[in-house]
């Protein structure tokens, strides 16, 4: 347990940090999960229409620091190749 003040509000900020980064990266897993399963269905057009939000989704957690830079690179790289070998 901690015994400073600081040490007791830094495990309460580190706690909601933590909840907020579990409910963007949910987030992030989920868009990316319904990306596949349009381009595993065939369905072009959705998969097109859904990339721009994914890739936002892949900066705005790149941005936040909850994945590495190169990481959200390589991702939106994966979905990019994926929707554009789409036939």
């Amino acid at each position: 347990m901690a015994h400073s003040k600081q040490a007791r509000k830094r495990i309460r900020t580190s706690d909601q940090q933590r909840v907020m980064n579990k409910s963007r990266m949910s987030r992030l897993k989920t868009e990316t999960k319904k990306l596949l399963t349009a381009i595993e269905s065939g369905d072009k057009g959705k998969a097109a229409e859904m990339l721009p939000l994914i890739c936002s989704c892949i900066d705005k957690a790149a941005k936040q620091n909850i994945i590495h830079a190169h990481n959200a690179s390589r991702r939106k790289g994966q979905v990019m190749r994926a929707v554009s070998a789409m036939k």
